[in-house]
């Protein structure tokens, strides 16, 4: 699926605990306790447990003194290994390859922000992608170290996603998702036409294998309403909204209906990583997000200022 609970980070699980690491820019330490092992030093264990950061580059880290203990102590590239010593750090590449997109904040409160995130930029850091992430932009741009996203999208989808300011109140924002308490609204532009006449509602029991989720026999385990809004030569325009929060449902459903969704790097066939093509994104789109809001008992209601391209570059669909 697009659109599903924000899994907590190991730093959200930390966030009780005091950081030795100031915010950076929008960016939050990570934390990592060393396991048992034969490593001599630690800067021996980060240089394997983490290769695509340099040995040279954990080097240069530690001589700026951007890696240390939990008392703030800097570690040395000589500081010997140690049994559950936690190290903090930023995680953060060197050369990170820039998302040419913007971002646009729709709402902000004392309890929520609402942002419309563009295509190809993730909303968490996982990854080759850390400060080019809708997280780490917002931090930096709003100046709010506590902001956590209340859901999450894929990096490929465009359009809404919550986050919760305070720390206070944010449990009771993340259980109006896991309990199905939010009305989410999405729309597609697939190929067209599918084998068989669409289903109102389309129901299959997924499955996470690797990147992908795979249909399985069992149960069903996810939901998607679709309604047909407007045809166009081979594309259609869908309205699709998922009762159920799994990884990649709406592409997942898609394809297996025989109209996968247009521009999508993984359904039918995995684009090798790195390949984005920017002229070309995939065409979906979380258009709408609505709730009762457990804090303020407002009735909170969200729309999309983004709009999808069909292949002929003209924009598709808009408020219902």
């Amino acid at each position: 699926m697009s659109d599903r609970p924000a899994r907590k980070s190991g730093s959200a699980r930390r966030a009780a605990q005091p950081r030795p690491l100031p915010v950076d820019g929008g960016l939050g330490p990570s934390c990592v306790a060393l396991p048992p092992g034969g490593w001599a030093t630690v800067l021996d264990f980060l240089a394997e447990r983490f290769p695509m950061v340099t040995r040279a580059d954990w080097q240069a880290r530690m001589a700026a003194g951007r890696v240390v203990a939990g008392d703030g102590s800097p570690l040395a590239a000589h500081t010997a290994y140690r049994k559950d010593l936690r190290v903090w750090y930023y995680r953060e590449w060197a050369e990170e390859a820039p998302v040419p997109f913007q971002e646009t904040v729709l709402f902000q409160d004392e309890q929520l922000v609402v942002a419309d995130k563009p295509h190809f930029l993730p909303v968490m850091p996982s990854g080759r992608h850390v400060r080019e992430t809708l997280l780490v932009r917002l931090k930096q741009r709003l100046g709010l170290d506590t902001l956590v996203p209340i859901h999450r999208i894929d990096r490929e989808t465009a359009g809404l996603v919550v986050f919760s300011v305070q720390p206070a109140t944010r449990g009771a924002y993340q259980r109006l998702f896991a309990e199905r308490a939010v009305r989410k609204q999405y729309e597609a532009i697939v190929h067209w036409p599918p084998p068989a006449p669409l289903p109102a509602v389309y129901r299959s029991r997924l499955a996470d294998v690797f990147m992908r989720s795979e249909t399985v026999a069992g149960e069903p385990n996810a939901e998607t309403a679709i309604a047909l809004r407007e045809l166009r030569g081979d594309v259609a325009l869908l309205d699709l909204a998922p009762h159920t929060g799994r990884k990649h449902q709406l592409r997942a459903h898609c394809e297996a209906l025989g109209m996968p969704i247009v521009g999508d790097g993984i359904y039918p066939v995995l684009r090798p990583e790195g390949a984005d093509d920017w002229q070309n994104p995939l065409r979906l789109l979380a258009r709408g997000i609505a709730f009762d809001d457990p804090v303020t008992r407002e009735a909170r209601v969200f729309r999309s200022t983004l709009s999808l391209a069909w292949p002929d570059g003209r924009s598709a669909g808009g408020p219902l």
